[in-house]
């Protein structure tokens, strides 16, 4: 199995992130022209950690998308259901608590963490809504959710171009710098299928999160979207 198919099969998916797990980083980099740092930037501002308050790290891959929250002191928690990925993590930032898990039975107690973040993960999850349900249940008290995730652009001509980019241009690119290119197809396909903003703002709504809202990052190519759960 060289990339999952778009009824997202756990074991399939996290088959083919143990595939691109070793030049990951770097052909995220490539695929998002750079912005992804800036995105990742932006998820650590809307997030807020603080000193020793605990931050769950979902799909956190090799913990790129965690080390900005352990540097403001707080207990960052990465975790993620590809082991190839943790595996890849863990050699390289070992004094990290690396957690296999799914998202959609996370292995934490109840109103475990101040804060839950996943960045370009939960696309990839078969029940998202279940993930999202599980994420409000790791949440304490008047804590928060961050979720970013590729979405719909905002512009339509932007948005034609952006498909076209997506479906023509990106798997060639990704031939050239990923361990895996036929995972970056499957990618594509799924940006395409997911929920847009508003949408995706309801599922958190019916999950249990209150005070839900989202800001478009890059001409809505990303979003990001928030939440808290009540105290």
């Amino acid at each position: 199995m060289t990339r999952a198919s778009l009824n997202k099969q756990p074991h399939e998916v996290a088959s083919m992130f143990d595939r691109v797990a070793e030049r990951y980083d770097l052909t995220n980099d490539v695929l998002s022209l750079g912005q992804d740092r800036r995105w990742r930037k932006e998820v650590a501002k809307a997030v807020d950690a603080r000193p020793a308050q605990k931050v769950l790290d979902l799909a956190a891959g090799t913990a790129t998308s965690s080390l900005p929250f352990a540097r403001t002191g707080a207990y960052v928690v990465p975790c993620d259901f590809s082991l190839g990925m943790l595996q890849v993590g863990k050699r390289n930032h070992a004094w990290l608590p690396f957690t296999a898990g799914d998202a959609t039975k996370l292995p934490f107690r109840d109103d475990s963490f101040d804060a839950v973040t996943i960045s370009f993960g939960l696309r990839n999850v078969q029940d998202f809504d279940a993930a999202l349900r599980e994420m409000h249940r790791v949440t304490r008290p008047g804590g928060r959710v961050v979720i970013c995730e590729f979405s719909h652009p905002t512009w339509a001509p932007f948005r034609t171009v952006y498909t076209e980019y997506l479906m023509r241009a990106l798997p060639p690119v990704a031939r050239a710098v990923s361990s895996n290119p036929d995972a970056y197809v499957y990618l594509a396909e799924s940006i395409r299928a997911w929920p847009d903003q508003a949408a995706l703002a309801e599922h958190l709504r019916k999950a249990g999160w209150s005070k839900v809202a989202w800001r478009n990052l890059t001409g809505g190519v990303v979003t990001l979207h928030r939440g808290f759960k009540e105290a």
